[in-house]
């Protein structure tokens, strides 16, 4: 990082930036070049769990590039000034890489997306019907790099 006054170097509070949003963004390199998609997540234990339709792009470049980049971030604030080189954002953010699997596992399966729905609505407890386990599937990101930054503001 080559801002090291802004690296977060507490462990525990790029766990808690992981662990208290709800949007993340995942960028596969494909031979078209990058695709980057906004998506609900839950995270627990150096993992991110994603729900998914079982087809389409995010899919395919899932299986072909399995190797992804994911970011985080919260506290945005974006501080007004009155020259336009004044102007600053206040953040936090999580950077990280891993690699994305589909869970074949009905119990892995049914954990990630309980961990998904806990993060989302901070409730525990959700009951699933097998025919909507059935028709979605389960993608995990074993994340192999993190590093945290914040605004110095």
């Amino acid at each position: 990082m080559r801002r090291k006054d802004k690296e977060i170097q507490d462990p525990s509070i790029i766990e808690s930036i992981l662990a208290t949003n709800q949007v993340l963004r995942v960028a596969w390199m494909t031979e078209e070049g990058p695709y980057l998609l906004p998506l609900n997540y839950g995270y627990r234990e150096g993992r991110l769990y994603i729900h998914s339709a079982k087809e389409g792009r995010k899919i395919e470049v899932s299986k072909a590039y399995p190797k992804v980049c994911f970011e985080v971030s919260d506290s945005i604030q974006v501080l007004q000034a009155d020259t336009p080189c004044g102007f600053t954002t206040r953040y936090r953010s999580v950077i990280g890489m891993g690699r994305i699997r589909i869970v074949s596992d009905p119990y892995e399966k049914e954990v990630g997306l309980s961990i998904i729905m806990e993060q989302i609505t901070g409730k525990t407890g959700w009951k699933f019907l097998s025919e909507m386990m059935d028709r979605l599937v389960i993608l995990c990101i074993d994340i192999e790099t993190l590093s945290g930054k914040k605004s110095k503001i």
